[in-house]
This record gives structure tokens, C-alpha cells and sequence, in this order.
């Protein structure tokens, strides 16, 4: 059952906090320009603060500025670039493997299609899912902020990433999914003290 607008739009506005930090908080997904560069930078952050993806991704994308050129890289040299990311050696293969695929099988061009996304080397749920939502797209992202917070407001009783997000798009009118990782996302970032977290999100459950 969806719930009424009022409601949604109360609890929205309880879990939006954007500043961080006194600043505006970026995610990894964001402001990156093309579209591959967006995909690259999401598969990146898997299990890795986005600070650290951001930075990194930005040292990639300016060794290998074009899909084609980081297709012709050698696997040695983007693992030397995204080392700091954990899971870099597997992140590097897929990195490498994706870049291939999308210049010789889509022209160079990112497919807008979930279906097309899970094809490619690295590439799952959350990935597609984050990266659809950012151009535009019905989709919700499970990550981690969005799986805990998700279930501590009794939104979601689902054991895994697949049964949470199909449990909120259930609740969830789709003129919500698009926003709900970035929000709960920045939530979970703003309160990194898990105490406080849990408090907080008491209220909002009660409220």
C-alpha cells in the first residue's frame, strides 16, 4: 500500500539533510557530465566512501579522458590509478572488460536499458539501478545507507538488497524512487554515528 503524499512528503523532509559538513554534500554518482563517466564512477564506490571514489575517479578520468582510450589501457595501469579503491584489482578487470564492451558492442555509448547494464562485467542491481536514476530514470538504488535506513523505519522487512527494493517500489509511488537513494544516502553519510542514526530515525518512524 502506497503511503498518502502528506505523509511521504513529512518523512522526505525529515531524512533530506544535504548539508555536510557545512557544504553541500556530492555523492559519487553526480555532476560527472557523460554518461560514462557516471557508470565508471558508481562501480567505483561499491563498498567505498565516495570521497575517496570522487578523487579517484576524477585521477582516471583524466589519464583515460575517452571511453577509447580506456578501452586501449593496460589492466597494470588502471589498477596503479584506482589502488586506494577497495576491490581494486577486481574493479580494474571490470572496468577494463565494460570499456570494451561499450565501444565495440554500443558505439562508445552507455545503454539506457537495465537489462543492456547487467550484461556488462561489474555491473549489478545497485549499479544499474543508481546510474538509470541519475539520467532520469524509475529506479531505486539499494546500497548500503538505503538497505539499513529502509529497514530501522519499518519500510521493509526483506532479508536482502532485491526483496528491499522491491518492497519500497510496493510503497513507493515511482515519483519517489529516483530520489530515495540520494536522500537516504546523504542521511546515512550526515549522521556517521551510529547511536545518533538510530535515535533519529526512531523519531521519524514514531513521527
Amino acid at each position: 500500500m502506497f503511503y498518502n503524499n502528506v505523509r511521504m512528503d513529512k518523512k522526505i523532509r525529515q531524512l533530506r539533510r544535504v548539508d555536510y559538513f557545512g557544504k553541500s554534500m556530492r555523492l559519487a554518482a553526480e555532476k560527472w557530465g557523460c554518461p560514462w563517466k557516471t557508470l565508471i564512477s558508481i562501480m567505483l564506490s561499491a563498498r567505498t566512501r565516495d570521497e575517496t571514489t570522487m578523487v579517484v575517479a576524477k585521477e582516471l578520468f583524466k589519464r583515460f579522458p575517452s571511453l577509447i582510450k580506456l578501452s586501449g589501457a593496460k589492466l597494470g595501469e588502471i589498477e596503479k590509478v584506482i589502488k586506494p579503491i577497495n576491490f581494486y584489482k577486481n574493479k580494474s578487470r571490470n572496468i577494463l572488460n565494460s570499456a570494451k564492451i561499450l565501444v565495440k558492442a554500443y558505439g562508445s555509448n552507455v545503454p539506457m536499458q537495465f537489462g543492456e547494464l547487467m550484461k556488462l562485467p561489474g555491473v549489478g542491481r545497485k549499479t544499474a539501478n543508481v546510474f538509470l536514476s541519475e539520467y532520469g530514470e524509475d529506479a531505486i538504488g539499494v546500497d548500503t545507507h538505503v538497505f539499513y535506513i529502509s529497514k530501522r523505519l519499518g519500510w521493509c522487512k526483506g532479508k536482502t538488497p532485491d526483496k528491499v527494493e522491491s518492497e519500497l517500489k510496493r510503497i513507493f509511488p515511482k515519483q519517489y524512487w529516483r530520489r530515495l537513494n540520494p536522500i537516504l544516502v546523504r542521511f546515512g553519510k550526515t549522521y556517521t554515528s551510529k547511536k545518533e542514526k538510530d535515535i533519529l530515525l526512531e523519531k521519524i518512524r514514531n513521527s
